[in-house]
C-alpha cells in the first residue's frame, strides 16, 4: 500500500480521494487550509478503516516556504511519501480587462505558482527517494483557451499540465512516475451546484475514474472518459464562435 499526499484535502475532489484511497488500504498525508473540516474527515476515514493512517496539517499552498516545510514534515512523519496529488486549486476569475485583475492574479498564483511550489517540493523527496508519483490535477478546459470567467483559469491549468510532463521528461528512465489528470465537468464545491450540466457527474463517480488513473499510473487521463474522452478530441477543432457558447 502507497503513502498519498493531497492537497486541498478538506472538501470536494480532494476529500472524495481521500476516502476513495483509505478505500483501498493507503495511508493518508492531507492538508488543506481549513483543519476542521481536516479533522473532521481524518475521524470519518479512521472509522471507517481503522488500519489506515491518516495524518493532517495546515498548509496554504500560496505559502511557498510553508509547502516545502509541510511536505518534508509528511515525508519524515510517514517515512517517505510515494504519491503527491496536487489538488489545491482556486475557480475564481473574471473576463480579461474588466477591471478585476486582482481576482485573475489570485487564480494564477494558487494554480499555477502554488503548484509549481508543491511539485518542487514533492519532485526533491522522490528524487532523494529514488522513487515516487506525481499526480497533477489539471482540468478539460486546459485543452483550449477558454472565453469569460474561466480564461485565466484555463491558462492556470495548461501551465500546470506541462510542468507536469516536463518534469516525466527529466526524469524518464527513472521509477518516478508522472500522471496528469484532466477532469471534466464533476460536482464539487469549486464546479457550484447552480453550473450542473447534462456533462455534470456525481463526486463521488467522477473521483472513482481519476482514483483508478491515478492507481493505473497513466501518463495522462480525461476522466471520466465518458463523455470527455471523445469531447478532448472534439474541443480542439471547434471554431471559436462555438467555443464561445459552450463555455
Amino acid at each position: 500500500m502507497a503513502t498519498i499526499l493531497i492537497t486541498g484535502a478538506s472538501s470536494g475532489l480532494g476529500a472524495e480521494m481521500a476516502r476513495q484511497f483509505a478505500a483501498l488500504g493507503h495511508d493518508l498525508a492531507l492538508c488543506a487550509r481549513r483543519t476542521e473540516r481536516l479533522d473532521d474527515l481524518r475521524a470519518e476515514i479512521i472509522a471507517s478503516h481503522p488500519d489506515v493512517r491518516v495524518v493532517v496539517k495546515a498548509l496554504d499552498v500560496t505559502d511557498h516556504d510553508a509547502v516545502f516545510r509541510v511536505f518534508e514534515e509528511f515525508a519524515e512523519e510517514l517515512g517517505g511519501l510515494d504519491r503527491v496529488v496536487v489538488n489545491a486549486g482556486l475557480g475564481k476569475g473574471q473576463p480579461l480587462g474588466t477591471g478585476r485583475f486582482d481576482a485573475n492574479r489570485e487564480t494564477a498564483e494558487t494554480n499555477f505558482i502554488g503548484a509549481l511550489a508543491q511539485t518542487e517540493a514533492a519532485a526533491a523527496i522522490f528524487r532523494r527517494q529514488h522513487r515516487g508519483h506525481l499526480v497533477m490535477v489539471s482540468s478539460f478546459s486546459a485543452l483550449r483557451g477558454m472565453p469569460r470567467n474561466i480564461t485565466t483559469y484555463a491558462a492556470t491549468k495548461a501551465a500546470v499540465a506541462h510542468l507536469a510532463e516536463g518534469f516525466r521528461a527529466d526524469v524518464h528512465g527513472t521509477p518516478i512516475k508522472v500522471t496528469v489528470l484532466y477532469p471534466g465537468y464533476i460536482v464539487s464545491e469549486m464546479s457550484g451546484t447552480s453550473a450542473r450540466t447534462p456533462l455534470m457527474t456525481s463526486t463521488e463517480k467522477g473521483v472513482r475514474a481519476m482514483v483508478e488513473a491515478i492507481e493505473q499510473e497513466k501518463k495522462s487521463a480525461r476522466v471520466p472518459a465518458w463523455p470527455w474522452a471523445p469531447l478532448g478530441a472534439v474541443i480542439k477543432r471547434v471554431p471559436v464562435g462555438v467555443l464561445r457558447r459552450m463555455s
